[in-house]
């Protein structure tokens, strides 16, 4: 979920799985506000895809899509908040929220910020580009992710974990890439709108880097955090 700071082979905690449900219930939630079907909401059809293949439980999918839309008491009321700031050593950083309660989400981000630098609105995303990220993999060897980039009308790629690739696009062909990839030989895991840095900083040593993942490991702790862009390369 836009986590992509994360050390590779690191231990996932044992409640990983009901974290991840409950960030996709809310994306689920948001996007089903504009329509209950997924035939006919493509963002909605995303999120579901991506649910499913997390292996969502069917029940839980089917609340949250009947509660994004209105169709249960209590329909979602969550707004998508964005901090921009900086985690330590000046490496930019973005934060989306869904939140039901946008002072207790504000509170945290002052509080999980201090140990780097909250900052206003746009103080750090002009060094970001707003894109479509979709993360799929070789359906098999003969499968060329750069040949699948071009057909499909994807923008650029770059390697994933795992054998998988991200394919970057313009935020308006996000679905239509999406649709095209499998003719291509890949299967799409996630989808979704995200920022990628245009700068990224090289921290000049490991005890340095240690200190910026415990930042943003603490940030991504919160309930209300959905994604996490970094500046961070490497």
């Amino acid at each position: 979920m836009g986590a992509q700071w994360k050390a590779r082979h690191k231990e996932v905690a044992a409640n990983a799985k009901g974290k991840i449900f409950g960030k996709l219930a809310k994306e689920i939630m948001v996007a089903a506000k504009g329509g209950a079907d997924p035939s006919l909401n493509s963002r909605l059809r995303l999120v579901v895809e991506q649910a499913k293949k997390a292996s969502m439980p069917k029940d839980t999918l089917d609340r949250a899509i009947k509660k994004g839309a209105g169709l249960l008491d209590g329909g979602a009321q969550l707004e998508r908040l964005v901090y921009e700031g900086f985690a330590p050593h000046r490496v930019p950083i973005i934060v989306e929220c869904l939140s039901d309660n946008i002072n207790r989400t504000k509170a945290s981000m002052n509080v999980l910020f201090r140990k780097g630098q909250l900052g206003a609105e746009g103080s750090v995303s002009w060094d970001f580009s707003h894109v479509g990220m979709i993360e799929a993999t070789p359906n098999s060897k003969d499968a060329d992710p750069e040949v699948a980039a071009i057909e499909a009308g994807a923008q650029d790629l770059e390697p994933s974990e795992e054998g998988a690739t991200l394919f970057i696009t313009d935020i308006t062909d996000l679905d239509v890439v999406c649709k095209a990839l499998p003719a291509q030989g890949f299967t799409v895991i996630s989808a979704q709108l995200g920022y990628r840095p245009k700068n990224p900083v090289t921290l000049g040593n490991d005890a340095e880097r240690e200190e910026v993942e415990a930042f943003l490991e603490a940030i991504d702790e919160d309930d209300d955090v959905q994604n996490v862009y970094v500046g961070l390369a490497g």
